[in-house]
């Protein structure tokens, strides 16, 4: 089998060192020493296209910038790339969320995927004036995604369910093809919806064993609604010449963090009602009680599967760390068990981008695990970092 990878912008800003942020953290904690501007995301996912990936994750949150806007601004400095947008159900209509993206699928042919975010933090989503519970949320996210998938099959929808209520909803142009729905969750809620609409389930990087669970909960799921799904894995990634060198890059990155930073990360990461947000929390957790977590190796949950991005960075909090061969061999173990797509990131997201493409990317084409086409790409930009 061959995989697709993806890559990750980060568009609250970027660091050399960890960037808080993520899954449930507050607006505006989040922030780096680069700026978050078109251009510097445009060097990122030029970068990514001229190492042929498929995709370019693009969050949302409280925390970041609107996925949507970024995406559409970003489809211009691209020629191949696609956009894997993030999104929150019930935010806005559903009529409308199927608009936008006919609309961006229509004026980028196959660049638009969806991100489907039901929202774990209940804080957050009552910001933006949604006051469901969790299980509410999927079960709108439920409706929610039947009645665009209808739209954008040519139907004309009538709907009046428990969350949503639209009637005569038809799209002018219902898109060509049909954006892929990638949906994550770990709740038991989350399985059913994954399998009814998702076409990719997502898993944050946990052990192998624990994900290789996760895909057989999912694809029995789908089994009883007559459907098959691929399933993606978000995993930041160190990935250097030696073993030696990658270590030491996250010892580099665990030394400029505090105690009490660390404490309050925690803090605010423990109000999470995400499953799997709960789940990245306990990889690492005896290992910070008992102090340990300044040395990187102690965090090293599995074979090349470091914990450590989670101490203080909310959703994804483990990287893949090791030498180019190492890091390829885990993306083979994981392709294993049933994996086909990849979402990295690393800091700075730039220069990872260019260890991992000129280091495990020829890897994995020689070993048959990737075999995306080589195309032309505009040239790559990098900014001073300095610059605003």
């Amino acid at each position: 089998m061959t995989v697709k990878l993806h890559w990750f912008l980060p568009t609250y800003g970027d660091s050399r060192l960890i960037v808080g942020g993520g899954h449930g953290t507050p607006a505006g904690s989040a922030s780096g020493d680069r700026d978050a501007s078109i251009d510097y995301l445009a060097s990122i996912v030029r970068a990514a296209e001229r190492f042929d990936f498929t995709g370019a994750l693009i969050p949302t949150g409280a925390w970041c910038e609107d996925a949507f806007i970024t995406a559409a601004l970003l489809a211009r400095e691209t020629t191949s790339l696609a956009f894997l947008v993030a999104f929150r159900p019930g935010l806005v209509s559903p009529t409308l969320s199927a608009q936008m993206a006919a609309t961006f699928a229509r004026h980028a042919p196959g660049r638009i995927l969806l991100n489907v975010v039901v929202g774990g933090e209940a804080h957050e989503q009552r910001s933006f004036g949604d006051h469901l519970d969790k299980d509410a949320r999927y079960h709108r996210a439920d409706e929610f995604l039947d009645v665009v998938r209808r739209l954008w099959a040519g139907e004309t929808v009538t709907r009046k369910g428990t969350h949503i209520d639209v009637e005569e909803a038809a799209l002018a142009l219902p898109p060509n093809p049909i954006p892929p729905l990638y949906f994550g969750g770990s709740s038991q809620a989350a399985g059913p919806v994954a399998a009814r609409h998702a076409d990719v389930y997502l898993t944050w990087g946990e052990p192998p064993a624990a994900v290789a669970e996760k895909i057989a909960w999912i694809r029995a799921e789908a089994e009883k609604e007559g459907r098959k799904l691929r399933f993606g894995i978000r995993l930041h990634t160190i990935s250097r010449d030696t073993s030696a060198e990658a270590w030491a890059q996250a010892d580099k990155l665990i030394a400029a963090l505090d105690e009490e930073t660390v404490a309050a990360a925690q803090a605010g990461l423990a109000r999470s009602q995400s499953e799997g947000q709960k789940r990245m929390l306990a990889l690492h957790e005896s290992n910070r009680f008992n102090g340990t977590w300044s040395d990187a190796r102690s965090l090293e949950i599995a074979p090349n599967l470091w914990s450590g991005v989670g101490l203080v960075r909310g959703g994804a909090g483990t990287a893949l760390v090791g030498s180019h061969t190492e890091v390829a061999e885990r993306i083979a173990e994981y392709a294993a068990i049933g994996i086909d797509e990849f979402i990295f990131s690393g800091y700075p997201h730039l220069e990872e981008l260019f260890w991992f493409g000129e280091g495990v990317v020829p890897i994995l084409r020689r070993r048959g695990l990737f075999n995306s086409g080589s195309h032309e790409a505009p040239s790559v930009a990098i900014p001073f970092v300095g610059a605003r």
